[in-house]
């Protein structure tokens, strides 16, 4: 199948008129120039990479989108894939917690769940979903959860988390008594009344007292024996990335502060922040904002967070707003993000690569996403697409 007289967005740069032939799901020929009179005329279209998201907290929302308002994990799977795919995401890492707070959903009953129904239903799916696994380094464990999973193959990528308040996105009492009336449903004045004091206190404790990472050192140990890619959670120090660097973590998520951020990638660390952060300019719970992270040069990566058409938007409006240009964003949110996670097989527009693709209408403001494309074949086509189509047939007859 031929895609004709499209922008191309290259690794290394833009084709301002080209085509694609796709054959057996892959790329198989770019050609530059007019090719007007074979397969499918785009004019007027991008065509970039699909997306490809290594963090997404969606599903554990949408299987729970009010306290206790729970909905089969199936159901919310169809649902969220059809939105990713909507979204240009061709490749998505569903981020699946274990047990960092009391709710329900991120028990190990439900977390294991949960990651089930995702590798029976990968094969029934537009996107190519897989799994990031988040565990908490206080749970003892954690380690043998892992390791049961890893030897049924169904993690792909696994994260280290310490929600403990006093370090990382929690060093500001402030900051952790809005997540506990955000997240956890606890009464504002309960907490600011009774409890501020002792938290400060406590917080503080847990500031100047060492870290115990023996049971971050045993999952480390476990990911690295199964070949699994290694992500750190909310770095705020130094001294935190060293740590898990010596680990073999190989990704920063969402560090809190530049310092962090910066010292991660001196490290050769790949480096996370939020798509939405990124858009918004800011931070929404006060941390380091993506943005002046991307232009201290030290993210290589974003991820949807919380918000899927996030990814292609920031990716355009970085181009748009003069930051960098469109071949660069780009890899922010599909060749990077690859290479992080060692899928050598997507993520650019080349020549032997899954044809994962999505064509995008640029507009001054907002692009709108036409058509996404997984291995080939369409898994959203929208209306103008078939307009599309329908003409080039007639021209063609």
């Amino acid at each position: 199948m031929w895609l004709t007289d499209l922008k191309i967005v290259l690794p290394d740069r833009v084709m301002e008129r080209g085509a694609v032939n796709i054959e057996d799901g892959r790329i198989a020929e770019i050609v530059e120039g007019d090719m007007r009179g074979r397969g499918l005329s785009a004019i007027g279209l991008t065509l970039v990479p699909g997306v490809i998201d290594l963090h997404g907290d969606m599903l554990e929302r949408d299987i729970e989108p009010r306290p206790n308002a729970l909905f089969p994990v199936d159901m919310s799977l169809y649902e969220l894939d059809k939105r990713l795919a909507g979204a240009g995401i061709t490749t998505a890492f569903a981020a699946v917690a274990f047990a960092w707070h009391q709710k329900d959903l991120r028990t190990q009953k439900k977390a294991t769940e949960i990651i089930r129904v995702i590798n029976q239903k990968r094969d029934q799916l537009m996107v190519d979903f897989r799994v990031h696994a988040r565990f908490e380094i206080v749970n003892p464990e954690t380690a043998s959860i892992l390791e049961g999973l890893l030897v049924e193959k169904l993690v792909d990528l696994v994260s280290l988390m310490d929600h403990t308040p006093g370090q990382g996105q929690y060093s500001n009492v402030e900051r952790y008594i809005e997540f506990m009336v955000k997240w956890l449903g606890i009464p504002r004045d309960l907490l600011e009344n009774n409890a501020k004091e002792q938290m400060a206190e406590r917080m503080q404790e847990v500031a100047e007292t060492p870290r115990n990472w023996e049971i971050a050192a045993e999952v480390c140990r476990i990911a690295r024996e199964y070949q699994i890619p290694l992500a750190s959670h909310d770095d705020d120090k130094p001294g935190k990335v060293d740590q898990m660097h010596s680990l073999g973590v190989t990704i920063s998520e969402f560090p809190v502060t530049l310092e962090a951020a910066n010292y991660a990638r001196q490290q050769g660390m790949h480096i996370i922040m939020g798509a939405p952060n990124a858009y918004r300019g800011e931070s929404n719970t006060g941390n380091l904002s993506a943005m002046e992270a991307i232009r201290a040069g030290v993210v290589d990566i974003l991820a949807t967070d919380y918000y899927p058409a996030s990814m292609l938007q920031t990716a355009f409006k970085l181009a748009r707003d003069g930051i960098m240009p469109l071949y660069k964003s780009m890899k922010l949110v599909a060749e990077n993000p690859a290479a992080a996670v060692g899928l050598d097989d997507r993520g650019r527009i080349a020549v032997g690569l899954n044809a994962d693709l999505v064509l995008v209408e640029e507009a001054p403001d907002h692009p709108r996403i036409r058509a996404v494309l997984r291995n080939g074949h369409p898994v959203y086509w929208d209306a103008h697409m078939a307009r599309l189509s329908q003409l080039t047939t007639q021209v063609q007859a």
